[in-house]
């Protein structure tokens, strides 16, 4: 019954800002890290942001200053800000739990253009 449903990816141009959504069911949300993960062509999937249940964040340096992980227990949902948006940014982004085992989002396509 785990299920993790990102949204919000896109094109979008150099400079430009996306927000992606996860919404989370299946678990109970608000006492798990979570995370946007992205694999970019040719690379390995890469941590982008974490959150932990007490909204410790950590940032992958090639993103720190334009990207903001958030999270709202209420809702289920975890969030990324995405601004300044460069070329290197490409990727598919997966939304990520720390459960045991791990459980991943289907991944959302974010294509950033020069």
């Amino acid at each position: 019954q785990v299920q993790l449903v990102e949204s919000g990816g896109g094109l979008v141009r150099a400079g430009g800002s996306l927000r992606l959504s996860c919404t989370a069911s299946g678990f109970i949300f608000r006492i798990f890290t979570m995370g946007w993960y992205r694999q970019a062509p040719g690379k390995q999937r890469a941590l982008v942001a974490v959150i932990s249940s007490g909204g410790t964040t950590n940032y992958a340096d090639s993103v720190k200053g334009r990207f903001t992980i958030s999270r709202d227990n209420a809702k289920n949902t975890v969030s990324l800000q995405m601004n300044t948006l460069k070329p290197e940014d490409t990727a598919v982004y997966y939304c990520n739990a720390e459960l045991p085992g791990g459980f991943w989002g289907q991944g959302t396509q974010v294509t950033v253009s020069s």
